[in-house]
């Protein structure tokens, strides 16, 4: 019998594809600007030097910052069960058994949050002069070359284990637009008036 999708919170759907969108993005006009002003590691010669596809590649790093700090924010406080937890080597230990596969998936996660934020943080260190001055031994813009590997590797570690941890219907329930109706966007303001009246975390 297929199994059916299971139900993740629209809230999460939602800074997940934010996130999916702008990482996707970030990480393809990264390479493109990399391809066409350094190239020193190897490439594809794509384009020649171009100045748009660094404000291209800064504008998607601009609006990820924010959208980062949104999610990463759930993850830690109210998806954290979806993250590697405190057991994780214990876990570990149970090779080839369903909950080997939950918490490599876990794993995966985390490290997609750690190469985001490095990815973030080492992004908001360039100077956009740099590449056409020539200045490509910057240990910023070097951190920042490592940071787009480790990410583009998390993000394919995390698409495998995703598929592997939940198949297509963990996936289709990703993109599900449906939602339960004390979700709706109209009780948002409300809830975060209660929040500020009464902080938790």
């Amino acid at each position: 019998m297929k199994p059916s999708p299971p139900y993740q919170p629209l809230l999460l759907r939602l800074l997940h594809s934010v996130n999916a969108f702008l990482v996707i993005g970030a990480l393809i006009s990264g390479f493109l600007v990399y391809d066409s002003w350094d190239g020193r590691f190897g490439g594809l010669g794509l384009f020649t030097k171009n100045r748009e596809l660094i404000d291209i590649h800064g504008t998607f790093g601009f609006f990820l910052l924010f959208a980062f700090i949104a999610f990463a924010i759930y993850s830690i406080r109210i998806g954290r069960k979806r993250l590697a937890p405190a057991d994780t080597a214990r876990k570990l230990q149970q090779v080839g058994k369903p909950i080997w596969w939950w918490t490599l998936h876990q794993l995966a996660n985390t490290l997609m949050l750690v190469a985001l934020t490095l990815s973030v943080v080492s992004g908001k260190l360039q100077n956009e002069h740099w590449l056409p001055k020539g200045e490509l031994n910057h240990p910023a813009y070097l951190a920042h070359l490592l940071a787009w590997l480790i990410l583009a590797l998390s993000l394919g570690l995390h698409l495998l284990m995703s598929a592997k941890a939940g198949g297509l219907a963990l996936w289709q329930s990703m993109v599900n637009v449906n939602y339960r109706a004390e979700e709706h966007p109209r009780h948002w303001p409300a809830k975060v008036r209660d929040w500020l009246r009464h902080p938790h975390w």
